[in-house]
């Protein structure tokens, strides 16, 4: 039974129930006021339900047809399935309006009622050919490649989807994308100082996507930039600061290789872990190498904090300092792409044991280890944007966290001393934008020019994978604030004791 006869069969029904109640008050006339005022009350009311389910139906049925002539023709948008079958498989065509008369059609219906081609065309692809025998409405082809395409169909050059239209032209998107081959043929003419490449795990993303999904740092509030800087004294005596200086070479095996957050908005977390791996290594004199999980920030630092959807530095180093984290073996990164909804739960608990000291309660959620120790760092420390207080931290005591501001052109760097460009200067204001990042700075070194000017720059690492840039690493521009990367950068202490030195030292012996 369809909605039109239900709904006819309802009128009738309660018409039927009026005209019995009628009969019953006359039958009854001679019975007392009460009984007579209490038959009329209800067949006021039956009154009343009629003509509120009558207008219903009215309303329903005008905004059913209303809804259905306003939607978009199925043909003018170009028919995408032209020789499939609808109709057919069915088992045939309505005559007249039947709004019944549906097939499951892409993402919607469409109809095989004869209506539905003298109103609107939402019929079937096949509903021309197997209900009326005539041709379909006129389709336009598209070439590429010396390929024909029918209206409708589609295909993604690059980040942007292009549709064949009923005109037989291509009519494309047009986002800026993460990787564009002008942006990058124009830095490797220009004399920029640095060398661009094209990236497979960017390609046929929109620059959007890429801020969005591949940086992940909120800019520090007016309270956390306004963080009093802490004054370094230098000695120019016996402070002299070499040319060249890098983490890695002071301290081998202690320094650890870049991750990749993959599209997961949270280089808050893999700076945040990175640094504090590093310092932690430095401190033990290496009886302690862990490399911390940005996992574990991700899925249990939820204060405040978005997980992949972007979080802040300084609530993860709260974190680090309050409650701690495990290791990466132990509580391994999964990108989000390849994880189920349910891993993005935190699944490491711990509790205190005294002097501010924490102990996991919780297996590791990786099987492959059982090491479930609970690493944590002091407070951090904010340092002076004076590029030579900067270098002295990192050689005393390893490298540091700063802030980046990541522009369009940062994507597709791969060699050299990166600075900003004026390559996209030209184009749209939707192909120039930036967003906050967070990376790790490691060491520093300076480059003659052609003409004996010297470029100093800083070595920092990434979190875009190993074959991103310079092995995972960048170069850039050092004692220009070039980005704000020296605007907002941090230092901390991991939370060691000769007890945990002692331990790990044990344990490695074994």
């Amino acid at each position: 039974m369809n909605y039109r006869e239900s709904s006819r069969k309802s009128y009738n029904l309660l018409q039927d129930w009026v005209f019995l109640l009628d009969y019953k008050q006359e039958e009854r006339f001679s019975q007392n006021t009460h009984t007579r005022v209490e038959m009329k009350l209800l067949a006021a009311i039956a009154v009343v339900l009629l003509l509120v389910v009558a207008e219903s139906m009215a309303a329903r049925g005008t905004s059913r047809r209303t809804k259905r002539e306003l939607m978009s023709p199925l043909h003018m948008g170009g028919i995408r399935d032209p020789f499939g079958s609808y109709c057919e498989r069915r088992g045939g065509c309505c005559p007249g309006r039947d709004d019944q008369c549906t097939v499951p059609y892409l993402d919607t219906i469409c109809y095989c009622d004869l209506f539905c081609n003298r109103t609107i065309s939402d019929c079937c692809p096949d509903f021309w050919g197997h209900c009326l025998g005539i041709s379909p409405p006129f389709i336009g082809t598209c070439e590429r490649n010396s390929h024909k395409f029918l209206s409708g169909q589609t295909y993604k050059e690059n980040c942007n989807l292009c549709t064949c239209g009923t005109t037989g032209r291509w009519e494309c998107e047009q986002h800026a994308c993460l990787i564009e081959n002008d942006m990058i043929q124009a830095v490797n003419r220009g004399n920029y100082g640095w060398r661009a490449a094209n990236y497979s795990q960017f390609f046929g993303m929109s620059l959007d996507e890429g801020l969005r999904y591949r940086l992940g740092t909120q800019r520090p509030s007016r309270t956390i930039m306004s963080m009093n800087e802490m004054q370094l004294n230098m000695d120019p005596q016996n402070d002299r600061l070499p040319q060249y200086f890098n983490a890695a070479e002071k301290w081998p095996g202690k320094i650890h290789e870049p991750l990749d957050q993959g599209n997961c908005a949270a280089s808050w977390a893999f700076s945040t872990a990175a640094v504090a791996s590093d310092r932690i290594s430095i401190q033990s004199m290496g009886h302690m190498t862990p490399q911390l999980s940005p996992q574990n920030l991700i899925s249990c630092d939820t204060r405040n904090q978005g997980g992949c959807a972007g979080g802040r530095i300084d609530g993860a180093w709260w974190y680090m300092r309050r409650i701690g984290v495990v290791t990466e073996e132990c509580y391994p990164f999964s990108a989000p792409q390849q994880t189920p909804a349910e891993v993005g739960r935190c699944m490491m608990q711990s509790r205190s044991v005294g002097r501010g000291k924490r102990q996991a309660t919780a297996r590791c959620p990786s099987t492959h280890t059982y090491h479930n120790d609970i690493y944590q760092s002091t407070p951090p420390y904010r340092l002076s944007s004076n590029e030579k207080e900067i270098m002295k931290e990192i050689m005393d005591n390893g490298p540091v966290q700063a802030i980046l501001e990541v522009h369009e052109d940062f994507f597709v760097y791969k060699s050299g001393i990166y600075k900003h460009t004026d390559v996209s200067f030209t184009k749209p204001p939707h192909y120039r934008k930036h967003n906050t990042h967070s990376v790790r700075i490691t060491g520093w070194g300076e480059e003659r020019n052609y003409d004996g000017t010297t470029k100093k720059f800083w070595i920092a690492a990434n979190s875009w994978g190993k074959n991103w840039g310079e092995n995972g690493y960048f170069r850039i521009a050092r004692g220009e604030n070039e980005c704000e990367i020296e605007a907002f950068v941090i230092g901390a202490w991991g939370r060691v004791t000769m007890e945990d030195m002692q331990s790990h030292h044990h344990r490695r012996l074994k």
